[in-house]
């Protein structure tokens, strides 16, 4: 067995998508628990909206942990399950996590596997990210709605959420269009209720 010398870039982009997996192994777990919390608070719209994120994250960190193995390492991460609270609170959570991946988190990551002509480390960077912002949309409006005690719009309904299996953009509407991030095919995003 051979060892495999990196260059700092390499060691650094290695570094940043087992950060990227950590946390998306990590959210998607919690956003399971935040779908059954939902679910038994009968707000099961938003039930399927975070199954729907959580496959999302599952997506993310499957890209990352190939673009990790392409590099050479080892996709590892430890889940930890925290308390959940209420919808409403976790529904914040959601989206400051969200928000703050997107405004920190993915553009360093991606400006330094951008640095080091790392494509597939930043193309996996960029499609979370993009990904990350159809989250946060979906969760702002949400927040809305239960804030306006709307219970009787989608977020209390049983409903499906298109999830492109390639970069995991995530949608309330079926469309005839490919996926707006990757372009993958519409007749083929995953449906999740």
């Amino acid at each position: 067995m051979s060892s495999t010398v990196y260059t700092f870039g390499s060691e650094l982009t290695i570094r940043n998508l087992l950060a990227a997996y950590r946390g998306e192994m990590n959210t998607q777990a919690r956003y399971r628990s935040f779908a059954a919390r939902a679910d038994a608070e009968g707000l099961f719209g938003l039930g399927s909206l975070f199954r729907a994120a959580a496959r999302a994250e599952q997506i993310h960190a499957n890209t990352q942990a190939r673009a990790i193995r392409h590099l050479g390492g080892t996709a590892t991460a430890v889940v930890e399950i925290e308390p959940v609270s209420n919808t409403l609170d976790n529904l914040r959570e959601a989206l400051e996590g969200e928000n703050f991946e997107i405004a920190t988190v993915y553009p360093e990551f991606i400006a330094e596997a951008t640095s080091k002509i790392n494509a597939m480390a930043a193309r996996t960077f960029r499609w979370a990210l993009e990904a990350e912002k159809t989250h946060a949309r979906l969760y702002g409006d949400a927040i809305s709605l239960l804030q306006a005690n709307q219970r009787n719009s989608w977020i209390g309904e049983r409903c499906d959420f298109y999830v492109c299996p390639v970069c995991a953009g995530t949608s309330a509407q079926s469309s005839d269009d490919n996926c707006t991030i990757c372009n993958y095919p519409a007749e083929r995003l995953e449906v999740i209720r």
